[in-house]
C-alpha cells in the first residue's frame, strides 16, 4: 500500500484507496489581467495625449484613466525592445543585439531570445495565467519561421497558449503573411470585402478573450497585442486619410512647434523646452515645390489615417473587455517600440523597396502614384520631416541612441489600482522595467530555473512605486544603450551619448554629455564644461556593456548580406519543392537575387492549362513564372519597371518541364531566358535584379497579391498538374554595400 500522501492513499482496491486530484497553479486572488499594447515606429509626439493633432481617442482614454510617462525609454529598434519587454532583461544579454532577421555569429546577436531568459508569458503561465499573443512577433530568427520550424522561439514555444499574427518585422496590411499558432493561414477576407490586418487582429483578440472569459472567468489573462502601426507600409482605407485633408498643408516645421506647445501645456515637457535644429537630411518645407508638398502631405495622411484606424480598433477591444466586467482590473501598458523612422529616405516613397535596394528615389514616380498611397498597390513611408515632427521635441530618429530613437510614449492604465488618473510621471524608466513591474503587482517571482534551464536574473526595476508616488525619485540607477555602434548611458539624471559613423574607430567617437533633469531634449552639450563627468559616464558605459554582454562592438553592415548562416534553409544552392508546399515566407525564400540561377517546373499540361507556376513578391517588386494562352511567360518587376519574356506557342504537352534561366553578367544584372524541356528559347533579355524582395511570400502554384505584373489577375492558380519545382542557385553572388538602415 502506498504511503505517499501527495497522491493519496492507494490500496489494492478502491475500498482501501483515497481519491486525489492534481491542483494546478492559480494566481493570487484579484490578480489583474495584463495587456501589453505595442505600437511600431510611433514617435513621442504622435498620440493625442502626447501632443499630436492625430485623433487617438482610445489611447487618450487610457491616459485619462491612468498615467502617462514622459521619461520612458526603449532600445531604439523593434526586436530588441520586444525582447526587453517580454523578458525584463537587457537585449544583448538575451541574444537580440539587433533584429531577429540576422544571426551575427555572437551569443548576444542570435536573433532570438535565450532560453536562459523566460518570457513574461512563461513566468505568468507558471502562476496559472492564460496567455495570448496577437500581432507582430519578430523575436524568432526569421529564416526559422517556415512550416518546419524549429518552433521553440515561436510564441507557442515561449509560453503563449494561442497566437495569431505575423512573424517578421513588417507585413502588408491588405495581404499579410499570417500565422495562427504554429502554421500559416489564409486571410479571412479580401481588401474588396473590407479586409485590413489591424481589424483582423482585434477580431481575433476579442475571439480569444471572449472564449477564455466564457470558459475560465476566474483565470486572469495576459495579452501581448502588437500592432503594425505605424511601421511601413502605411496602408489604410482612403476615408481615414481624407479626414486629414488640409491639416498638414502648413508643413512639418509648423506642426512640430504646435506639438511642442501642446506638450508644454500638458506638462509633459518643461516650459523652457526649445526645439533642436533640424536633423541632417530634413528638407526645408518652404523650399519644396507645390507638387512635392502635395506628395509629402499625402504620405503623412496615410500614416495618420493608419494610426487613427488602429486607435479605433483598439477601442473595440476596450469596449469588449468592459462588457465582460474585466476592464477595471486590467493593467494595460501602451508603448511604442522606438522612435519614428527614417527608413525610406528624406523625401518619402510610394515603394519602400526602392530604398532597400539603394535605388534613387523618384519624385516623378511618387507623384504619379499619389492616388495609390494608402491602398493595396502602395508600400509607402513618409519623409524625414514628418518623422522629426513625430519625435517632437527630441533629437534624431529610430536606430540612434539620442532621444528621438530611445525616448517614447508610455501609458499605464489600471482603473482599480491607479487613483491619480490622468496624471504624468517623470521618473526615468526603460522598457526592461515593464515586466518586473507586472511581476510585482501580480505577486509572481521570476524563477531561478525554468524547465531545467538556469535563468539569468531579471535586470529591470519595477516602477509600481510610481503609481502612488508622483514625486518620488526614480529607483532606476543606470541604463545603457547600443545600436549599430551608436551608444548611450543614463545615470542619475545625466546622459552621455555618441552618434557613431560606420567604419570609424570606436575609441575616437565624439561623446556628448547632457543633464536630462535640466535639458529634456539634449540641446545643451556639457562635454566641454564637465570633462571629468563625461569620463566617468563613458567608463560607466564600458562597465555596463561588460555586465550585459554588449561586446564586441560591430558596425559592419550585415543586414543586406545575402549569404545565410550555415544551418539556415537559405544556405543551400538547390531546392526541390513539392506542390503540397504552397507558400514560403519572404524571409526564407531561395535567394535568387544577384546570382545565376535556374527555375525548373515539372508539370503535366494540355493546351487549356494556364496559371502561375511560381511567384515571389508583389506589385512592388519580384518575379513570376506563369502559363497563359499557351505561352510560357516570365516577368520581373524591378520596383515598378516590368521586364517580360514570352515564349512562342507551346507545342509539347503531357509531362514537360518549363522554366527560366538567369545568367549573371554583372552586379544586379544578367540575361534571362525561358526553358522548355531544358532548352533555352530564343529571345533572351537582359534585366536588372533586386538585392532584396520583401513584403510578400514566395508562392508555388499561385500568384502573390497584388500580382507582380498587371497581366495577372488575382491568385491565378495553376490549372495543370505541378509535380515539383526545382530552384538551383549559382555561386557568383556579390554583396551590395548599402548606405542606409532598415527594419
Amino acid at each position: 500500500m502506498s504511503n505517499d500522501r501527495s497522491t493519496g492513499r492507494v490500496g489494492r482496491t478502491y475500498h482501501e484507496s483515497d481519491n486525489w486530484f492534481e491542483t494546478r497553479p492559480r494566481p493570487a486572488a484579484d490578480s489583474p489581467n495584463v495587456i501589453y499594447v505595442i505600437l511600431d515606429d510611433v514617435g513621442y509626439a504622435d498620440l493625442g495625449c502626447f501632443g499630436s493633432e492625430i485623433r487617438t481617442p482610445n489611447f487618450d482614454r487610457l491616459a485619462r484613466n491612468g498615467l502617462r510617462y514622459s521619461n520612458f525609454h526603449t532600445t531604439t529598434m523593434c526586436s530588441p525592445t520586444r525582447a526587453c519587454l517580454l523578458t525584463g532583461r537587457n537585449h544583448h544579454s538575451v541574444g537580440m543585439r539587433c533584429l531577429a532577421n540576422f544571426d551575427f555569429g555572437y551569443r548576444n546577436g542570435r536573433g532570438s531570445i535565450s532560453h536562459r531568459a523566460a518570457t513574461i508569458a512563461e513566468m505568468l503561465g507558471g502562476a496559472g495565467y492564460a496567455n495570448f499573443a496577437v500581432g507582430k512577433w519578430h523575436v524568432a530568427q526569421t529564416d526559422e519561421i517556415t512550416a518546419v520550424g524549429p518552433f521553440d522561439q515561436w510564441p507557442l514555444g515561449r509560453g503563449f497558449h494561442r497566437f495569431y499574427g505575423f512573424m517578421n518585422g513588417s507585413t502588408d496590411q491588405y495581404y499579410p503573411e499570417l500565422v495562427e499558432d504554429n502554421h500559416a493561414v489564409a486571410q479571412p477576407n479580401t481588401p474588396e470585402g473590407g479586409y485590413h490586418l489591424t481589424a483582423d487582429l482585434v477580431d481575433k483578440a476579442i475571439e480569444m478573450l471572449g472564449t477564455h472569459v466564457s470558459l475560465a472567468p476566474e483565470t486572469p489573462f495576459f495579452l501581448n497585442l502588437a500592432f503594425s502601426a505605424g511601421h511601413f507600409p502605411h496602408q489604410v482605407p482612403k476615408a481615414y486619410m481624407d479626414r486629414y485633408e488640409g491639416v498638414w498643408d502648413c508643413g512639418w516645421d509648423v506642426v512640430r512647434q504646435k506639438r511642442l506647445d501642446r506638450q508644454k501645456a500638458m506638462g509633459l515637457v518643461p516650459a523652457s523646452t526649445e526645439l533642436p535644429p533640424d536633423a541632417p537630411g530634413v528638407e526645408d518645407w518652404d523650399q519644396l515645390s507645390a507638387d512635392q508638398k502635395r506628395v509629402a502631405v499625402r504620405l503623412q495622411q496615410a500614416y495618420a489615417g493608419f494610426l487613427e484606424y488602429t486607435d479605433e480598433q483598439l477601442g473595440r477591444l476596450l469596449d469588449f473587455i468592459e462588457t465582460t466586467g474585466k476592464l477595471d482590473n486590467t493593467l494595460i501598458v501602451v508603448i511604442s517600440d522606438n522612435g519614428a523612422s527614417i527608413d525610406c529616405g528624406p523625401e518619402g516613397t510610394t515603394n519602400v523597396l526602392r530604398r532597400f535596394n539603394q535605388i534613387p528615389e523618384s519624385f516623378e514616380r511618387n507623384l504619379a502614384e499619389i492616388d495609390e498611397i494608402g491602398g493595396p498597390r502602395s508600400n509607402s513611408n513618409y519623409p524625414w520631416g514628418w518623422a522629426q515632427a513625430s519625435n517632437t521635441p527630441l533629437r534624431l530618429f529610430k536606430s540612434f541612441t539620442h532621444g528621438g530613437g530611445v525616448r517614447d510614449p508610455m501609458i499605464v492604465s489600471w482603473p482599480r489600482r491607479i487613483a491619480d488618473k490622468g496624471s504624468i510621471r517623470h521618473q526615468f524608466h526603460h522598457v526592461v522595467d515593464i515586466t518586473p513591474t507586472v511581476l510585482e503587482v501580480c505577486g509572481v517571482e521570476a524563477p531561478e530555473v525554468y524547465k531545467g534551464v538556469s535563468q539569468m536574473p531579471v535586470h529591470g526595476t519595477s516602477f509600481a512605486y510610481t503609481f502612488d508616488a508622483p514625486d518620488a525619485d526614480t529607483r532606476k540607477d543606470a541604463q545603457y544603450f547600443e545600436m549599430f555602434g551608436h551608444r548611450g548611458i543614463w545615470h542619475k539624471g545625466w546622459k552621455a551619448v555618441t552618434k557613431h559613423k560606420r567604419g570609424d574607430d570606436f575609441e575616437l567617437d565624439d561623446w556628448e554629455l547632457y543633464k536630462l533633469d535640466e535639458d529634456f531634449n539634449e540641446t545643451r552639450n556639457l562635454a566641454g564644461e564637465h570633462p571629468a563627468k563625461l569620463r566617468e559616464m563613458t567608463e560607466r558605459w564600458w562597465a555596463e556593456a561588460g555586465r550585459y554582454d554588449v561586446m564586441p562592438l560591430d558596425d559592419r553592415e550585415v543586414r543586406f548580406r545575402a549569404k545565410a548562416k550555415p544551418d539556415s534553409i537559405r544556405s543551400r544552392n538547390s531546392y526541390v519543392f513539392f506542390p503540397q508546399l504552397e507558400s514560403i515566407p519572404s524571409s526564407a525564400a531561395p535567394l535568387t537575387q544577384d546570382t545565376s540561377h535556374r527555375i525548373t517546373a515539372e508539370v503535366t499540361i494540355d493546351p487549356e492549362s494556364e496559371g502561375t507556376i511560381v511567384s515571389y513578391g508583389n506589385c512592388g517588386g519580384g518575379y513570376v513564372l506563369y502559363l497563359r494562352d499557351g505561352r510560357l511567360t516570365y516577368a520581373y518587376n524591378h520596383v515598378g519597371e516590368v521586364t517580360r519574356l514570352v515564349s512562342a506557342p507551346l507545342t509539347d504537352f503531357g509531362t514537360v518541364s518549363l522554366g527560366f534561366e538567369y545568367r549573371k553578367t554583372g552586379m544586379l544584372r544578367g540575361n534571362g531566358a525561358l526553358l522548355v524541356n531544358g532548352v533555352r528559347q530564343a529571345g533572351d533579355r537582359e534585366h536588372q535584379t533586386l538585392q532584396r524582395i520583401s513584403l510578400a511570400p514566395m508562392f508555388i502554384g499561385r500568384s502573390g497579391m497584388p500580382p507582380v505584373c498587371d497581366a495577372i489577375e488575382g491568385e491565378f492558380r495553376f490549372r495543370g498538374k505541378l509535380h515539383r519545382l526545382v530552384i538551383e542557385l549559382g555561386d557568383d553572388r556579390e554583396i551590395v554595400p548599402p548606405d542606409g538602415d532598415i527594419d
